[in-house]
């Protein structure tokens, strides 16, 4: 059975995290021949497991949630099975590297296991940062599930159209948000700071211009903190601020920098991470190094770990140029040098 799959001692991917660029990357290697073990420490930690509804995924005219298409991904991974061994829940204890192997070490279902691989992708994603109310994240949860609070306007930005909207956040990101958002037509946008000061640490020039853009678009702030939420049985996003005021918007974004961008394994292979916390690559995915910039040999990133648009198709594409690339120019007999421009892949 799936559940009680034993992994081998070796693979020729070992791939760290199931999201859609992990899953896509255990698939893709599977079509190739290649082996490939996939460590998902559970769908739920994916950033779309809660989204309701996703509108830009191919072959789906009436949308279609996170949960279901992570589903429908893992039972196309599964038929796989002869290639790619699947396990869940997995926790990660370390990663190494031994000559032209990587060595990774976890957990599951209390036993442990260490595997070696010629090559490793790192599919981990980022982690949203999600608004507090009275010390706990899961005010907001509620809202979040339903759609009427979102964490993406590329993704949702198309479902603001005459509606009125709160934007959460006090640092540049959610000042070029609620700025941003305009250019779908809500009735309006107003910047709830959560009792924070509103651009505090940013530099005097850069403060005095995003002030700037809010007075220029008609966006006004509020500073006090936010005590609660209500109105869910209509839809809506209700605020309860600390100072007793309550506002009734249609929608809410979230504008918080990440939480975290998992960057600490890559960081301890040697790889580059850029200022924004990023793993460094090429387009094909290949980790530069921290030291001189070169290619870290084997190592590759997919997903949301890259710097770029945060949107499902294009972390299925990073996955897809990964394996492919490893497959054509990495593992292939007589390929060339990891860290040079490699043949042309077979036909």
């Amino acid at each position: 059975m799936a559940g009680f799959l034993r992994p081998k001692a070796e693979y020729d991917f070992v791939i760290l995290g199931a999201g859609h660029a992990g899953l896509q990357a255990g698939l893709k290697a599977g079509l190739l021949n290649h082996t490939a073990l996939l460590l998902d420490r559970g769908p739920k930690y994916s950033r779309s497991y809660y989204a309701p509804a996703m509108d830009n995924i191919p072959g789906f005219p009436d949308g279609i949630s996170g949960h279901k298409l992570l589903d429908l991904q893992i039972a196309q991974v599964r038929r796989m099975a002869r290639f790619t061994d699947y396990l869940t829940p997995v926790n990660l204890e370390s990663v190494h590297r031994e000559g032209a192997h990587f060595v990774t070490r976890f957990e599951r279902l209390k036993a442990r296991y260490s595997v070696r691989s010629r090559v490793l992708l790192l599919a981990l994603g980022v982690v949203d940062r999600i608004p507090e109310v009275g010390g706990k994240i899961d005010a907001i949860f509620p809202w979040a599930n339903f759609g009427i609070v979102d964490f993406c306007m590329i993704c949702d930005g198309h479902t603001l159209p005459g509606r009125s909207i709160a934007v959460i956040g006090w640092e540049p990101l959610a000042v070029r948000t609620a700025v941003d958002l305009g250019h779908w037509g809500p009735s309006s946008v107003t910047l709830l700071t959560h009792g924070h000061p509103l651009l505090a640490e940013s530099p005097t020039a850069e403060r005095e211009e995003l002030l700037l853009e809010l007075e220029r678009h008609h966006i006004p702030v509020r500073e006090s903190a936010i005590v609660g939420f209500d109105g869910i049985k209509d839809k809506r996003l209700g605020v309860l601020f600390e100072d007793g005021h309550h506002e009734i918007f249609d929608k809410g974004f979230s504008a918080l920098p990440w939480y975290s961008t998992h960057a600490e394994i890559a960081r301890q292979l040697g790889a580059r991470i850029t200022p924004d916390g990023y793993v460094d690559s090429d387009e094909d995915g290949r980790v530069r190094s921290a030291s001189d910039g070169s290619i870290l040999p084997g190592l590759y990133v997919a997903g949301d770990q890259r710097d770029g648009w945060k949107q499902i198709p294009e972390a299925w594409a990073s996955a897809e140029r990964a394996v492919i690339h490893a497959w054509g120019f990495y593992l292939s007999e007589g390929g060339s040098p990891p860290d040079g421009p490699g043949p042309s892949p077979p036909p």
